[in-house]
């Protein structure tokens, strides 16, 4: 039988325990937003700080050039970036295709971008007109072709050569003006250890020689910048390492920046960057240092490869890493706290990698 417990039960006098009560729920956190003062000084903030490029000699940023034929389009440059320093002696390099030509050719003055920037020493290769590119091809940019019956006039000697481009710059005229540019010819000859060829014209010359010759011809109006465009591609290599000093020479002696275009992969090995560019973007950069052993004061070249990163926050992985780990079409990211792992994508084996 069940009882109630009386009152003068000592357990039926305990008050009824509360029911647990529900902690207050936390409000949420208010995202802050930003004032209309806070969104003015970001935009001032952002307008303060230097533009890409804005201390390079040589600024691309971006830069598209598409080439059109029987309808098709073909674009040579897919948006590349590229900075090159006052003083840098460098090498692009890249397969048959890749853009490299391309980009020189625009450098050159020779093309123009489809869109993009370009600036070569302060100036906007995009907005020039015919005039001002013609003065930018005499006064800013020197050139280098392979073929180097590009590069000189059979008629004239080494020395007259060299003094045409400063004729053509305007130096001035009258004795003077011939005496200097004179001047100008055999210093360079000089410089380039090629002046008994002073009076000698290109047939009389051999291949080196010509190159030489070449090199003093884009020198002589002192560009900012020295293009080449494969200048060993027809020379051997013992002669290659002499066109080779001849651009070290000027870009030691006289400070000229110079960018080389080669498939020759002794000059690229000896400039200290070095550029490849795949499919219309740079896609990997070598950087060579010198180190000092402290034990035996041997002095040996460091080199280290690196993926470009773009300023869409894009690189390019090398074929043979992707192949190698059979990455395709997507990958897994993850962030660590001083790099970015970068793994094949496993979201269908469900595996994870350690």
């Amino acid at each position: 039988m069940t009882t109630s417990a009386s009152a003068s039960d000592p357990a039926s006098s305990r008050p009824e325990p509360a029911p647990p009560s529900t902690p207050p729920s936390t409000p949420a956190r208010a995202v802050p937003t930003a004032t209309l003062a806070e969104l003015a000084d970001r935009a001032t903030a952002s307008r303060g700080r230097p533009a890409y490029g804005h201390d390079a000699l040589i600024t691309c940023d971006r830069l598209v050039r598409i080439f059109s034929a029987d309808g098709v389009e073909v674009q040579a440059l897919q948006g590349l970036d590229l900075l090159v320093r006052e003083g840098e002696l460098m090498a692009l390099v890249g397969a048959s295709g890749s853009g490299k030509s391309t980009l020189m050719n625009i450098l050159a003055g020779l093309d123009s971008p489809t869109a993009g920037a370009a600036r070569v020493a302060g100036r906007d290769l995009l907005s020039m007109t015919a005039k001002d590119r013609l003065a930018y091809r005499r006064e800013v940019v020197g050139f280098v072709w392979q073929q180097t019956a590009r590069n000189l006039l059979p008629y004239l000697t080494a020395a007259q050569n060299i003094a045409l481009p400063l004729r053509l710059a305007g130096s001035r005229g009258g004795a003077k003006g011939r005496r200097a540019r004179t001047e100008r010819a055999l210093e360079l000859l000089e410089l380039l250890d090629i002046a008994d060829c002073r009076d000698r014209r290109p047939r009389q010359l051999s291949g080196g020689q010509q190159q030489r010759v070449a090199i003093a011809v884009a020198l002589a109006n002192n560009p900012a910048v020295l293009l080449a465009d494969e200048p060993t591609g027809e020379l051997d290599s013992h002669t290659a390492e002499q066109i080779f000093a001849a651009f070290r020479t000027a870009n030691e002696r006289l400070g000229t920046t110079v960018v080389i275009v080669t498939h020759d992969q002794a000059v690229a090995g000896e400039v200290r960057r070095t550029v490849a560019i795949r499919d219309g973007r740079t896609s990997t950069e070598v950087l060579r240092r010198s180190e000092v052993d402290a034990a035996t004061g041997h002095e040996t070249v460091v080199a280290r490869e690196y993926a470009m990163l773009d300023r869409a926050g894009r690189l390019q992985l090398p074929a043979d890493y992707t192949a190698a780990l059979g990455m395709r079409d997507r990958v897994a990211l993850e962030l660590e706290s001083d790099h970015v792992a970068v793994r094949p994508d496993d979201s269908e084996s469900g595996g994870k990698h350690g």
